[in-house]
């Protein structure tokens, strides 16, 4: 049992322990210079460069290999804990602001404890992922003219895409119904290799790579309309788990990508299709030919629509029916449906509330970092894809 001296001793020890102030002042301070240092050298490609090669990639292998340890996803978590936190934070600041006295001392005190905090995950997200849009991407470091195609080239490789789709669909694991049903466990678990093969080509992908993470709220994501995310504070590549499986794999390698370094979304996407179809795992080079497939058909669709329907009209049922499944997915995920009209269109409303304003605020988080298309830099992968195909004689324009 504590007597009162021990107690009292206890107390005055507490309360005589305190920080210098230039101690407070630096804690405060040191979050704003780090982002302003970093708005003030991105205009430095050699800066960002510099910071990517040897800031951030090296701090975000160590995360990687730190939220490795843990199964689940540490993003997920701490997010979640960063909400529940400011949830109490703010409900605790007015309950104190209402018992007390001296009001805007305690509400200044709380407002510069949030704003600091915020200052320190922005400027290490910063310098952890934003340096890596103002350095040279994968395209100019890897000498990719980004000369353009032409109609003919993009027809070509579009068939050779369908080509080879028809023919891997059929290799897949499916059911009685032709469903496809490869297993997910084995789909993550091949994610050490998917790389080995065009390492060897672009030796800069040639990296440590982790264990995709399983995301607990898929469900969200699928609202939202996204199939993944990597996480640059945790190192960790986050995948939707209730999308399509049939694209899971070719997710699985686009979010690796951000892991091996490679920052820009249109070139995440490039490299993830090349490393699937050059994988030598059916289940990923199918994923990678059909993701391939369905942008070189958007864009030949409005260039060519003769050879589009060409193209269309040679699809086996399989390639179809998984396209046409890809596309009711994300349909049903813009709807609510409980069989209560008030109810589903009150839900329906919100849900597509949510889903834009997600959109608005990536779609500017991406053009603040020199992603001038902004969420439609996701799709702007084909010229790579098709100069790839091109000058190394995978196929040849008609």
């Amino acid at each position: 049992m504590v007597n009162t001296k021990e107690r009292k001793w206890a107390r005055f020890s507490f309360r005589s322990f305190k920080l210098p102030r230039s101690v407070y002042i630096t804690i405060c301070v040191l979050p704003a210079v780090l982002t302003i240092l970093f708005y003030v050298l991105r205009s430095s490609s050699a800066a960002m460069e510099w910071a990517a090669v040897n800031v951030s990639a090296p701090i975000r292998g160590f995360l990687g290999m730190l939220s490795s340890i843990y199964p689940f996803s540490l993003m997920e978590v701490l997010c979640t804990a960063a909400v529940i936190w400011l949830i109490y934070y703010i409900f605790k600041t007015i309950t104190s602001t209402s018992r007390r006295s001296g009001k805007l001392k305690i509400i200044s005190k709380r407002l510069l404890v949030m704003a600091v905090t915020i200052l320190y995950v922005w400027g290490l997200f910063c310098w952890l992922w934003n340096s890596g849009y103002f350095a040279p991407g994968f395209a100019e470091k890897n000498g990719f003219s980004g000369k353009g195609m032409t109609t003919d080239e993009l027809a070509a490789v579009t068939g050779v895409f369908a080509e080879k789709a028809n023919e891997l669909a059929t290799l897949v694991e499916r059911d009685d119904y032709g469903r496809y049903i490869e297993d997910r466990r084995g789909l993550f678990d091949a994610y050490p290799d998917i790389y080995r093969n065009i390492s060897v080509e672009f030796p800069n992908l040639d990296g440590r790579v982790f264990r995709p993470k399983s995301m607990m709220f898929s469900w969200l994501m699928s609202r939202t309309g996204y199939t993944g995310v990597y996480f640059a504070l945790t190192g960790e590549a986050n995948i939707n788990i209730n999308m399509p499986e049939f694209l899971l794999p070719v997710t699985v390698a686009h979010e690796l990508a951000h892991q091996l370094g490679v920052f820009a979304e249109d070139e995440a996407n490039f490299v993830a299709v090349i490393a699937c179809v050059t994988s030598e795992n059916i289940a990923y080079e199918y994923a990678g030919y059909l993701m391939g497939l369905m942008r070189l058909m958007g864009t030949l669709a409005g260039v060519d629509y003769e050879t589009w329907v060409e193209i269309s009209d040679s699809l086996v049922d399989e390639v179809k029916r998984d396209w046409q499944y890809n596309y009711d997915y994300w349909q049903s995920q813009r709807t609510v449906d409980t069989g209560i009209t008030f109810v589903d269109t009150v839900l329906t409303a919100v849900s597509e509330t949510v889903s834009d304003s997600v959109d608005i605020v990536y779609d500017s988080f991406l053009r603040s970092n020199d992603q001038e298309l902004g969420l439609r830099s996701y799709g702007e992968y084909i010229d790579l894809l098709v100069e790839y195909f091109i000058t190394r004689g995978l196929t040849e324009p008609e």
